[in-house]
């Protein structure tokens, strides 16, 4: 079995379009730490399901502090690609595997690239995996990608996990990010939502194999992570 590549696609950038929008009765309606965010909704913009504020404040707050337990036990490290062009993302992750990418290939791996195991995925994330995807089984990988001032990801696949039935979860925290959302081909129109901290996206069914990406984010935008910054989650199982 081969194991997880990123695939980048089409950056073109087009309108917003394709967006369904229900009830969602979040916790965060409370105090949410999302400005202009009162009520919350669900959104449904090409199959992805987006849960504007599901974490609040004070969960946002404390999975940044457990985070840092993953930083310590996992430090950040500047991915390249294939080529050996450096990504504008730095990267850690959480779990049975973490993801690496150098000039051998985009791959999940069992240790860090200093050697060490993978810590273990912190227990607020792995609760919004059981509430939102499955309590049956737990994810493999919890990806952790900070981005600094002027950092994108280009548009990819997550498509090379054993099984695309099983959904990925993804957690916003910090600075906004323009979520970019293309087709499950390259090409095409493509469709953008900016996410919020403590926004939750789940990527199921039809919108598991389509091309996504972050154009860019608003740096300074948020007030979570201190100096700035986003901090970008997403949660998946492996084999």
């Amino acid at each position: 079995m081969r194991l997880g590549v990123y695939r980048e696609g089409s950056k073109t950038l087009q309108a917003l379009g394709g967006v369904g929008i229900c009830c969602f009765s979040a916790k965060a309606a409370q105090a949410s730490g999302v400005d202009g965010f009162a009520d919350m909704t669900e959104l449904n913009l090409r199959s992805f399901r987006i849960l504007p504020g599901y974490l609040d404040l004070a969960q946002q707050s404390a999975l940044v502090d457990a985070l840092r337990g993953v930083v310590a036990a996992a430090p950040l490290f500047l991915p390249m690609t294939p080529i050996g062009q450096a990504m504008s993302v730095r990267m850690t992750s959480a779990g049975r595997y973490g993801w690496v990418s150098d000039r051998t290939g985009y791959r999940y791996a069992r240790a860090h690239p200093g050697g060490q195991d993978w810590p273990d995925i912190p227990a607020a994330v792995l609760q919004a995996w059981r509430n939102l995807v499955s309590d049956r089984r737990d994810p493999d990988c919890c990806l952790l990608n900070y981005y600094g001032q002027g950092a994108r990801m280009g548009l990819h696949q997550d498509r090379d996990e054993a099984d695309f039935s099983w959904p990925v979860l993804s957690v916003s925290l910090g600075d906004e990010g323009l979520l970019r959302i293309g087709n499950t081909a390259r090409g095409g129109s493509t469709a953008s939502h900016w996410l919020r901290s403590g926004d939750v996206v789940v990527m199921g069914g039809d919108a598991r194999l389509t091309y996504h990406g972050v154009d860019r984010i608003r740096f300074g935008s948020s007030s979570l992570l201190k100096g700035g910054g986003r901090i970008n989650l997403t949660c998946r199982v492996v084999d």
